[in-house]
């Protein structure tokens, strides 16, 4: 047995002083005590001891590619770019697979809602230390006569995942703008219920102006890859409502990055899905549109907010801990307790990794190490850095 302390212990949602975590060899928490006689056993820690994070959004496929796209371009520019660097000598790609991987796992993420178009990160996935939730994303440009072929092709990708049964994945839509009536029609059949179904929403005005107005640079992204817009109707609502109205309440939707989500999109969403959560990546948001979400109307909601890194092409790291102190500068309202219940338990359930996200008896949440100030009570976590123990 190990005996582990801090000066603050992340348990029930708020940080409380110097509890003891008893966990086996295995990482099960056996019990929560307030004290322990013999004071010799424990592992005490300066800082804060929490649950280990969980990355609710990244794409690990584009590892090799930090530090290849410029900042502050805006989606549409970011988009193109990505296309233009993506492909790459394999090698390469898997070295940066595994470098990241091991970031993540060391910087005290415990599991992670990845991104897959290729089936590129499959062999990490199965010998990682992280529990990987994937989501094979498709994609046909709302060209319908591509429907077919998309599906065949991302099957195929699926279908190499599946094939393992210790690994959780599902079919996924990229985004409103990326996604024809169709191709939701087949996401949303082909899932089974409860399944959590991964969405990039509302990243960039662009993409409402679209739904809207039936306008916007879109119009010039699409005619730029040859390809028509010409049958899209535009629907004179924002773009989470074309997701709402084609994928069935039985779902557990994952709406990603939310940079202009409005409160009316976020209780239009919770009006009909009994589960749904919303993922932000701060530091990519800033990366490419220099804009964060109004993090007020989500809280306004009680809505069921998670972090996430987005990829090394957006990010300057994957740190689950960079995130919330983005957040934490520009957003200081919010305390530092909900910050952390979005990085694991809400993480946790919006993967449904029940033995995750929380420090509690009969379950194996990983325990890390954040090597905070606290003085008088207060907590500075502006220099920290975290680490799995």
């Amino acid at each position: 047995m190990r005996y582990i302390s801090a000066e603050k212990v992340f348990i029930d949602e708020k940080f409380q002083d110097h509890k003891v975590v008893v966990v086996d060899e295995d990482g099960l928490v056996v019990d929560v005590l307030n004290e322990i006689s013999d004071k010799t056993k424990v592992e005490s820690y300066p800082g804060l001891l929490v649950p280990g994070f969980v990355n609710a959004h990244c794409h690990l496929e584009l590892s090799h590619m930090i530090g290849k796209i410029a900042t502050g371009t805006g989606l549409i520019h970011f988009i193109s770019d990505v296309v233009k660097h993506r492909e790459v000598d394999a090698d390469l790609v898997q070295e940066a697979i595994n470098t990241a991987d091991s970031y993540m796992y060391d910087n005290g993420i415990v599991a992670v809602g990845d991104i897959s178009n290729k089936a590129a990160t499959l062999a990490c996935k199965r010998r990682s230390k992280i529990k990987y939730y994937t989501f094979v994303e498709m994609f046909d440009f709302l060209q319908d006569h591509l429907t077919e072929t998309t599906i065949a092709q991302y099957k195929e990708v699926y279908d190499q995942f599946t094939a393992f049964a210790d690994l959780d994945v599902s079919l996924v839509p990229h985004a409103p703008y990326t996604v024809s009536k169709g191709l939701l029609s087949y996401v949303d059949k082909h899932n089974q219920k409860g399944e959590t179904i991964s969405i990039h929403n509302q990243e960039t005005p662009a993409e409402n102006q679209m739904f809207l107005e039936g306008v916007g640079h879109f119009y010039d992204f699409y005619k730029n890859f040859g390809f028509s817009l010409n049958e899209f109707k535009h629907t004179g609502r924002s773009s989470i409502h074309y997701i709402i109205e084609n994928l069935s309440a039985h779902h557990k939707p994952l709406f990603v990055h939310n940079t202009l989500t409005t409160k009316k999109d976020i209780e239009a969403a919770q009006a009909k899905y009994r589960y749904v959560y919303w993922t932000t990546c701060a530091n990519a948001n800033l990366y490419i549109e220099n804009a964060l979400p109004d993090y007020q109307i989500f809280l306004d909601t009680n809505a069921k907010l998670t972090i996430g890194t987005d990829s090394l092409t957006s990010n300057w790291q994957l740190s689950i801990l960079e995130e919330i102190k983005t957040i934490k500068k520009y957003n200081s309202f919010i305390p530092l307790e909900t910050l952390f219940v979005w990085a694991t338990k809400n993480g946790a359930e919006a993967l449904s990794y029940d033995e995750l996200g929380s420090i509690e008896k009969g379950k194996k949440p990983g325990l890390v190490h954040i090597d905070a100030v606290v003085s008088n009570g207060e907590i500075n976590i502006s220099m920290a850095s975290a680490k799995r123990i």
